[in-house]
């Protein structure tokens, strides 16, 4: 009796799990063909600025600052995002020689010409947390000594070329309507609503939900082991373009990074150390861009879709190279931290396009005014040269 049960509560099971499956390959089968539909060319090659999109900024704004507020240690205003440093280091951006005429915009006009930078690798959380725990990565480079009129007219940025990226090829969000309604929730606690903000199922953002379960990756074994995206378009001279940095060993001596213990909270900072201080052993990177094919679905507005490199394959520009060096001082983590990296610090070549970037221009200058004052720390002094 007990045995008969047991086998017919088994192939009432097996069929729920057999047909949940088939259920599944259905909705995976029918959303394929719905954004392949969704998600086809042609798209416009210029930005189209929504009527409320300036309004929404400044309640982005508000929502930041909050942010900031919940977030900040016992003496220091933290950044609203990326807020833990791994380390933050000297680099040389070197323009490839043999660079193709239309690339030849911009810091990457002279083929040849080298850069001396800062760059800072973090993690993306808002409160700085274990580097062990998932989170997005990133990567933020300061070309210094740039000449020319840039896009913010700020004396302390004034010689600055700035390159902002993280290490997921998409964002999680489509716009600057999406943008505000997932950050006021996560600034409210309410992580849930970012996605789901009513019962009404055509409100969810399930697609966008993957993208940022995605994003919050397992860490790397090294900040300089991972390749670091722009997320959203830029301008080349004429171009539409995407940016990413991939890691190039090829570019420096061998090495092999020893084992690292990551149940340490600072392990990719250790990483660094370990690398840059210790074994003085340099770092190297290629800067690469990706053009648009309006054709096809490459949109400007919409980070959260991937330029397809079938179509668009992404071409060097420059090296980039990390030398040996001593990095992890009070004062040099002091100076860095007082660092502002904004996109729009720029040339009018490499101006930022798209709704993201026209949104980060007015919170990045706001969050970095705000903390600025709340920890007394100077920001109308352009980043020093590194020697």
């Amino acid at each position: 009796m007990l045995k008969a049960f047991w086998l017919w509560l088994g192939r009432v099971l097996g069929k729920l799990l057999l047909t949940l499956a088939l259920l599944g390959l259905l909705g995976w089968g029918v959303g394929e063909l719905y954004y392949a539909q969704k998600f086809s060319g042609p798209v416009a090659n210029e930005e189209q600025i929504p009527p409320d999109e300036a309004a929404l900024t400044r309640l982005i704004i508000e929502d930041a600052v909050r942010v900031v507020e919940q977030h900040r240690d016992n003496t220091r205003v933290l950044r609203d995002a990326h807020a833990k440093a791994h380390g933050c280091v000297k680099g040389e951006v070197q323009v490839l020689d043999d660079l193709d005429a239309d690339l030849r915009q911009g810091v990457f006009s002279e083929p040849g010409k080298t850069w001396q930078a800062w760059v800072r690798l973090s993690n993306g959380n808002a409160y700085p947390q274990f580097d062990r725990a998932r989170d997005a990565r990133g990567m933020a480079i300061k070309l210094l000594d740039v000449p020319g009129e840039k896009l913010m007219h700020s004396p302390a940025h004034a010689s600055e070329q700035d390159f902002v990226m993280f290490n997921h090829p998409v964002f999680f969000v489509r716009d600057v309507a999406e943008y505000r309604s997932n950050f006021a929730a996560q600034a409210d606690g309410k992580k849930v609503l970012a996605f789901f903000p009513s019962w009404d199922p055509r409100t969810w953002e399930v697609r966008h939900l993957f993208i940022a379960l995605k994003t919050l990756a397992p860490a790397p074994e090294s900040p300089v082991a991972t390749t670091y995206n722009s997320i959203a378009p830029y301008k080349l001279g004429p171009a539409n373009i995407k940016y990413r940095v991939v890691p190039a060993p090829q570019n420096c001596p061998p090495y092999n990074l020893p084992e690292q213990n990551q149940a340490l909270p600072n392990f990719l900072r250790n990483a660094l150390y370990q690398q840059l201080s210790l074994d003085r052993m340099p770092a190297c990177f290629e800067l690469q861009v990706q053009k648009q094919n309006a054709q096809y679905y490459m949109p400007i507005e919409d980070p959260s879709v991937e330029w397809s490199e079938k179509i668009s394959p992404f071409q060097s520009v420059a090296r980039i190279t990390l030398p040996p060096q001593d990095f992890d001082s009070r004062e040099q983590n002091l100076f860095c931290d007082n660092l502002s990296f904004n996109p729009w610090h720029s040339l009018a070549e490499h101006r930022p396009i798209g709704g993201i970037n026209r949104l980060r221009k007015a919170v990045y200058e706001a969050v970095s005014a705000y903390r600025h004052e709340r920890n007394d720390a100077p920001q109308g002094q352009p980043a020093a040269q590194p020697e």
